[in-house]
């Protein structure tokens, strides 16, 4: 009898897929540079191996500067997703036979603004998705769609952009689409948050500084305000939904914030396999052993789900709020028991068992 460690990768897995996670610091609305980036990391990645090399969030356009730009500029900056800047990353993913995913604001064709993030595969396919839950600025719209593709490595991929990935039911449903891998890409560590024990900023001279003193901004990078926020969640998020996960970030100035890098690869069990802290442009690799799959524990608990029971969570309550207001509100939320009241609570479904304290 086989033990569990012995069972075979499904059908179709290889064995083992590389990968490589980069962050790096992008120039505000540098274009030029910032494709720079991406082609000379993932050419080293190519190089050793890698099959797939995953980029930040807008990392070909930068970040945190568009949140104080006049909907006139953001629109000047915007391409479709079959423009020059997803071109040049498809090209080179056939040059170099490599799979590399970067973020971009999209314009469509009614004028519409997104926060996309286009995945190019080696054979001239291009996957974009757009952020769910966009806040940056009011012009840019939120996506309403999940992203799962096929790839030519056996294992299937599924995309979620930053504050995508917050919320639980979107790595659910990505999983349950049969996302074996999430590409996760990032800008953030060193925000402001709204929480008082959520992520603070993190000052800018000692990013500044980080020549002389590497030392105390990458104390910063590991602390509460980067590393030490990720660990509160992020690897729950491969675990409970049994896939591996590819963390991408942003690193050093974001307009007048300081993004923490962390770039990081999970397993499905929440292992780390590997990470940097590393203040500077970096990248990390690791190779996914594909048959930790199927046994994996997130995969079981899937397995055992009561779908019947989870009504609730597709019904709004009325006191939903938009992706930007809930980033940047400063109202403290009640409860929804407190809210609508936990007896009889229409919500539950005429079928939902009787609640308990």
């Amino acid at each position: 009898m086989m033990t569990p460690a012995a069972l075979p990768a499904p059908d179709g897995y290889v064995g083992s897929l590389r990968v490589t996670s980069v962050q790096f610091e992008s120039r505000p609305a540098d274009t030029a540079y910032n494709l720079g980036r991406v082609e000379a990391f993932a050419r080293t990645a190519a190089a050793e191996g890698s099959r797939l090399v995953v980029f930040p969030e807008m990392c070909l356009l930068g970040y945190w500067h568009l949140t104080k730009l006049p909907d006139r500029r953001l629109h000047e900056l915007a391409q479709t997703a079959d423009g020059p800047l997803v071109r040049h990353v498809s090209m080179l993913s056939q040059e170099i036979g490599v799979g590399i995913g970067a973020g971009f604001l999209e314009a469509d064709d009614e004028g519409r603004l997104f926060n996309s993030y286009a995945v190019c595969l080696p054979d001239g396919t291009v996957h974009v998705h757009r952020k769910l839950h966009a806040f940056e600025h009011e012009a840019i719209s939120s996506g309403n769609r999940y992203t799962v593709f096929d790839t030519p490595w056996g294992a299937r991929m599924g995309v979620l952009i930053c504050w995508d990935n917050n919320l639980v039911e979107n790595v659910r449903a990505t999983a349950l689409l049969g996302a074996d891998i999430l590409i996760a890409p990032h800008q953030t560590g060193g925000t402001n948050s709204r929480s008082p024990q959520g992520m603070k900023t993190i000052p800018l001279h000692l990013w500044e500084d980080r020549q002389r003193n590497r030392e105390a901004i990458e104390k910063e990078f590991q602390g509460r305000n980067g590393r030490g926020w990720l660990m509160r969640w992020l690897p729950s998020r491969a675990h409970d939904n049994g896939i591996f996960l590819i963390f991408s970030n942003g690193v050093g100035q974001d307009d007048d914030e300081v993004r923490t890098g962390n770039a990081m690869i999970i397993d499905p069990y929440g292992r780390i396999l590997a990470e940097t802290w590393q203040a500077e442009d970096a990248a990390v690799t690791a190779d996914l052993d594909l048959s930790l799959l199927p046994l994996s524990t997130g995969q079981r608990w899937i397995k055992g789900r009561r779908p019947e029971l989870y009504a609730i969570l597709t019904r709004r309550f009325g006191d939903e709020r938009s992706p930007r207001e809930a980033r940047f509100s400063t109202t403290p939320t009640a409860p929804p028991a407190r809210t609508h009241g936990a007896d009889d609570d229409p919500r539950q479904g005429p079928s939902a068992p009787p609640t308990h304290s």
